[in-house]
């Protein structure tokens, strides 16, 4: 049985499916058929389906011209059908894994895709985990759903592994294609299978001891990343109190040629990883009687940095002699990091949720995203959807502040100091602009930073 899926493997005639056609799972088909392999992609959204279909992508990681061309080739094409992974030699499950208002796990999705692989489970299948989760979730949730429902076994009947995803959307650098796998199977048998398979993008493969390490793993990436943007985000806050600009600070440290790791203060956190993954390692860790302290106390700092962001606009609009109450607020960017239309988590809809509740008018802009929800929580109960409006010198004008939240490249900041009368930039988006003379960004508006000392008014 190995050996005829290993051979299939290395002959790259397997047939790959892959559940969940988002930020991860359309990549990873797109980089399996750039591979060699023919992939059937299964989504329950109906519109994602057709989309796929007719050969037109989605996700700013996958063209719609190198998708197109795999579809017109007969060598990716998706389903809402799970009748037909069993055609298939392996399978991805790529689903979402959030969490609920009370920030505990939510597996649904990871459950109802192995419910519907297990109902096709065929003897000597690969299934693969890539959701993140915490650790367990392979061999206590999926195998048993697996193995219950088909009548097999991940001991010898089929393979079972947990590799998790990578993905970091809009990197031209590392895509799925090519970033370093990490992989833990069941069995070693479905280590070295998923491995093998997973070798065939010519990328490195780790392979670890279980599936338990691979998740772990995961978890500490996404973790360390959070841990450090929020210590940066402390150090902005304690920066303005001591009135020091922490973006030089910050500039003078990356000098060090070791022993540092830049990392950037900001609104919070946005996404489906940074957020979401502290939380599920908490989570995790009170059932084993400990309590990571650490890290949720780096979650409480980030989740906090929306309602720094909007005491800062207070601020700055008190500078001028306004309240809030009242106030025409124009918010620049509301995807969740520069250059790409991805929202999931955007800081920006908390900064707006709390602006809205403290009466500000609100709008905003957004060359990537033309819609934008907010609300439909305890902060905002009635959602409100938003449309980006054009960012022109008449609607600078109308505004009583403006505040970047995700500085995207491409947009013009001296336009916005030149017309904004109040320029409140959480991300040093400004310092783009041109200077003047003196050093300052040259334009009408009154600059007030994250990280930075407020501005002295004569």
């Amino acid at each position: 049985m190995s050996d005829t899926l290993l051979n299939k493997i290395n002959a790259r005639s397997a047939r790959v499916g892959v559940i969940g056609l988002g930020y991860v799972g359309l990549p990873l088909a797109i980089a399996f058929t750039r591979s060699g392999f023919h992939v059937v992609g299964l989504e329950i959204d109906k519109e994602r389906v057709a989309a796929i279909n007719r050969g037109s992508s989605y996700i700013e990681d996958v063209t719609t011209e190198e998708l197109s061309s795999y579809v017109r080739a007969g060598q990716l094409a998706a389903t809402t059908d799970y009748t037909q992974l069993r055609r298939c030699d392996v399978v991805f499950i790529c689903v979402p894994t959030p969490y609920t208002t009370q920030r505990t796990p939510d597996l649904s999705a990871v459950t109802a895709a192995s419910e519907g692989i297990a109902a096709h489970l065929q003897r000597g299948q690969l299934i693969v985990l890539q959701s993140t989760t915490f650790p367990g979730t392979t061999n206590q949730i999926v195998r048993p759903i697996l193995e219950r429902k088909s009548g097999l076994s991940a001991q010898g009947d089929f393979y079972l592994a947990f590799s998790p995803e990578r993905i970091d959307p809009g990197n031209k650098q590392w895509t799925a294609y090519n970033t370093p796998k990490v992989v833990g199977g069941v069995t070693a048998e479905a280590t070295k299978m998923a491995a093998t398979l997973l070798r065939q993008m010519g990328t490195t493969v780790h392979e670890v001891s279980s599936p338990e390490v691979a998740e772990l793993t995961k978890l500490l990436e996404n973790t360390f990343r959070a841990v450090n943007i929020a210590l940066v985000n402390e150090m902005a806050q304690l920066a303005e109190r001591m009135e020091i600009d922490i973006w030089e600070v910050l500039e003078a440290a990356r000098t060090k040629p070791f022993g540092y790791m830049p990392f950037q203060p900001g609104p919070g956190v946005g996404g489906h990883c940074i957020p979401i993954d502290p939380y599920y390692l908490l989570w995790k860790a009170k059932e084993y009687d400990f309590y990571t302290r650490f890290i949720e106390l780096a979650a409480e700092t980030n989740e906090m940095m929306p309602y720094h962001v909007v005491e800062l606009a207070t601020r700055a609009l008190n500078l001028k002699g306004q309240a809030l109450q009242g106030a025409r607020v124009l918010i620049l960017g509301v995807a969740f990091k520069p250059n790409i239309r991805d929202a999931r988590n955007s800081p920006a809809e908390r900064v707006i949720e709390l602006l809205l509740k403290g009466g500000a008018h609100i709008t905003y802009h957004d060359p990537h995203v033309p819609v934008f929800t907010v609300g439909g929580d305890v902060f905002l109960p009635d959602p409100i959807t938003l449309h980006s409006v054009p960012l022109n010198p008449s609607t600078l004008a109308q505004q009583d502040a403006v505040v970047i939240v995700t500085g995207h490249e491409g947009v013009d900041y001296a336009q916005i100091l030149a017309h904004a009368s109040l320029v409140v930039d959480t991300c040093n988006a400004t310092h783009k602009v041109d200077r003047a003379a003196n050093g300052s960004p040259q334009g009408r508006a009154l600059i007030v930073k994250l990280g930075s000392p407020l501005p002295y008014l004569e």
